[in-house]
């Protein structure tokens, strides 16, 4: 993920830590004993990013680090590079991002267990999705209650950081320097040298709990963490999703809600506030 785009950290189908995978897999490592296994996987765009997510997932299950049932990639473009290219046993569903997950994320809602070995590999340029889909959930489900974003308030305690224009998503990086697009985010910073002692989900966490301290009645974080699986592929776990959306169902049930959200990496990530009257 860049810059431009919890609870607990992101378990994988073996319940491995995802810390544990960000450092033990690399690019070009050797499989595992058993490969990772998911249901479906969803790419999110087909252009250069998305067909070199798929290039390198056909690399990962060739090398028996991955399996899945479904591998569908996303883009409203017919003339994208991975519809162009069809490659054997790819879905291309040529559609708008948004209306997408409409469905996809609402029908996993509605049947968790179908969802579970699900997930999305996010374009590092992507809008805040995930966050805009809970957003609309939310607006489908209360009609006559007020559900806006708002924007954060006080900033997180983050060096690199910078509001939309709009004010409706709060961008965030612990990265002052420019990161190599490709970056698995290893336990070893390349850019650093050191040892990357940073991950943003904790940060959301701490930052939650000092908003707590100051006597603001916010709830979560709910965290969309995208984690490096294996050569070079970076997914969020679509459980997370329909975690949240649970989770913030019983809150806004209890009452009015303050709500933060997030999709992040360990060092990049894109927060949003959602109020729920």
């Amino acid at each position: 993920m860049s810059a431009a785009d919890r609870e607990t950290p992101v378990t994988t189908r073996e319940s491995r830590p995802a810390s544990e995978i960000s450092a033990g897999t690399h690019a070009g490592s050797p499989a595992r004993s058993a490969p990772e296994r998911y249901g479906t996987i969803v790419i999110v765009g087909g252009g250069c990013y998305g067909s070199y997510y798929l290039r390198q997932l056909a690399r990962a299950a060739s090398a028996g680090a991955l399996a899945w049932g479904r591998l569908i990639v996303v883009d409203r473009d017919p003339e994208c590079r991975a519809a162009r290219e069809q490659a054997d046993g790819v879905e291309v569903v040529i559609r708008d991002w948004a209306a997408f997950f409409a469905e996809f994320l609402a029908a996993a809602a509605v049947d968790p267990a179908s969802a579970t070995s699900d997930a999305i590999v996010p374009s590092p340029l992507m809008p805040h999705l995930l966050f805009d889909w809970v957003v609309e959930r939310s607006r489908t489900m209360w009609p006559g209650r007020r559900v806006a974003v708002r924007p954060l308030g006080e900033p997180p305690n983050i060096p690199w950081q910078r509001s939309s224009p709009d004010g409706n998503t709060h961008y965030v990086s612990f990265a002052e320097w420019m990161c190599p697009i490709n970056c698995i985010e290893p336990a070893r910073c390349p850019a650093t040298r050191g040892p990357r002692s940073w991950t943003m989900p904790q940060a959301l966490a701490e930052y939650v709990g000092t908003e707590r301290a100051r006597g603001h009645n916010i709830a979560g974080p709910f965290v969309f963490h995208c984690t490096h699986r294996a050569y070079g592929v970076g997914m969020i776990d679509v459980s997370s999703v329909v975690h949240a959306d649970a989770a913030i169902r019983e809150l806004a049930e209890r009452g009015p809600a303050d709500i933060i959200v997030g999709t992040v990496s360990h060092c990049h990530g894109a927060i949003g506030r959602l109020e729920i009257g």
